[in-house]
């Protein structure tokens, strides 16, 4: 049946590979069941329903990868638009934390629109690369100040806008411990090295008194807070344009990005340089966005954390279902995820941040019409505390700069559309 359903002699692997792929895969991936409740909570959801709807869009998510789609990717609420969610959307723009799940919503609904058509290709075709490295980048800065403020190493400073913390304090110690235990494991290429240290943070801060233990498994807590909760007729206010633009872009990029990323890691490219049943992947991660939303979490995306478990031999859909069974496993361990601390999950972040901003090196810095849009995306996005607002300006920023430079054949009317778009925006909308 499994030779029927992967095809694993056509594809060069064994089960135990699989199964050793899958599990190598979760444990590098795993961090986002307590991170992710953690980063939503600040919206106003309850903790326990977040827990339960993490692991259950990435169940729903990397079950349609593995067995309709056939490849060895997971999928789970991705970083950076789930902060983009809490802190953005419901904290600065001030909208319920329900509208945010209809935006997310219809951002999957777009994107399942955009596979069926195959309008993705024209897309991603038509976004500069410079502006795609300095939104990975943004999103990255954007997390590091998340997770620098949650450990209360940035605080607010009425002269300078922000300044330094206390740093002398245990939970600022344990911050700064867990992030150099974190690289330093990552750069010697444990297996599951930022579980590891969210675990670690956790265990000595529960060794001094500073969080209490309440178990390790326990039946999974209710979804009722935050099962179809989701307002979609609220998310089409014109005001939320922008937001819904944001979800779906960021999805768009990072997905892309991972699928091919992680197929030519396992060789899983055809003869012409492309990935067999893109559709079926592409559709995969909008189907997972939607059931996500439905359930109570931000947008789901296609994890590069997949790579790992390619290293370790997977080639096959098998794995992602190897991975789902162990997120589904994972439902039992709500009382772990309920006592990890905040300053043990921003080491996390931070280590994240590091990874999206790798993708600076890849601008043409010689050339300043390409530089100077994706510093201004990159900057925008931590300093407004707005991914939408990066994108927006980056946007604007390439189209006039590419114009007045006389750079016309590098501005495709994809770019000027949606620069002007944003233009209008900010004239008649609240720049928010």
């Amino acid at each position: 049946m499994l030779e029927r359903l992967f095809q694993l002699q056509a594809h060069g692997t064994t089960v135990r590979k699989e199964v050793v792929a899958g599990i190598t895969t979760f444990l590098t991936m795993a961090y986002i069941i307590v991170v992710n409740p953690s980063i939503l909570s600040s919206a106003g959801m309850d903790f326990g329903a977040i827990f339960v709807a993490t692991c259950l869009a990435a169940v729903i998510g990397t079950l349609i990868m593995g067995l309709w789609a056939n490849y060895p990717i997971a999928l789970a609420p991705g970083m950076g638009l789930n902060a983009f969610f809490s802190f953005t959307v419901v904290g600065s723009m001030g909208y319920s934390w329900q509208v945010a799940l209809g935006a997310v919503f219809l951002s999957g609904f777009l994107f399942f629109l955009l596979s069926i058509f195959k309008i993705r290709e024209w897309i991603i075709n038509s976004i500069p690369m410079s502006l795609r490295f300095g939104i990975s980048a943004g999103i990255g800065f954007f997390l590091a100040l998340i997770a620098l403020k949650n450990a209360g190493i940035v605080v607010d400073h009425p002269a300078t806008l922000v300044g330094l913390g206390e740093v002398k304090v245990a939970e600022s110690l344990l911050f700064f411990g867990g992030f150099v235990l974190i690289c330093a494991l990552s750069f010697r290429q444990v297996t599951g090295a930022v579980m590891i240290g969210i675990v670690a943070v956790t265990g000595v801060a529960m060794a001094l008194g500073m969080v209490e233990y309440k178990g390790l498994v326990s039946a999974p807590p209710g979804l009722a807070p935050t099962f179809m909760q989701l307002d979609v007729a609220g998310a089409l206010n014109v005001g939320m344009i922008s937001v819904v633009f944001a979800f779906l872009f960021v999805d768009l990029f990072d997905t892309s990005g991972t699928l091919i990323g992680a197929a030519q890691r396992g060789g899983l490219l055809d003869k012409d340089d492309k990935l067999p049943r893109l559709g079926r992947a592409l559709m995969s991660d909008s189907v997972a966005t939607m059931s996500g939303a439905a359930l109570g979490t931000s947008t789901t995306t296609s994890y590069i954390e997949s790579t790992a478990g390619i290293s370790a031999g997977g080639r096959t859909g098998l794995t992602a279902v190897v991975v789902a069974t162990l997120f589904l496993a994972s439902l039992l361990l709500s009382p772990i995820a309920s006592i990890i601390p905040a300053y043990a999950t921003a080491p996390a972040l931070l280590y994240v941040a590091v990874l999206m901003a790798s993708g600076l090196k890849l601008i043409d810095w010689d050339d300043v019409t390409d530089a100077a849009p994706a510093v201004v995306t990159a900057l925008m996005m931590p300093l407004t505390f707005s991914i939408a607002n990066g994108i927006a300006l980056g946007f604007i920023t390439y189209a006039l700069l590419k114009a007045l430079s006389g750079r016309w054949s590098d501005l495709n009317p994809s770019v000027a559309i949606i620069a002007v778009v944003f233009i209008l925006k900010f004239i008649f909308l609240d720049v928010a």
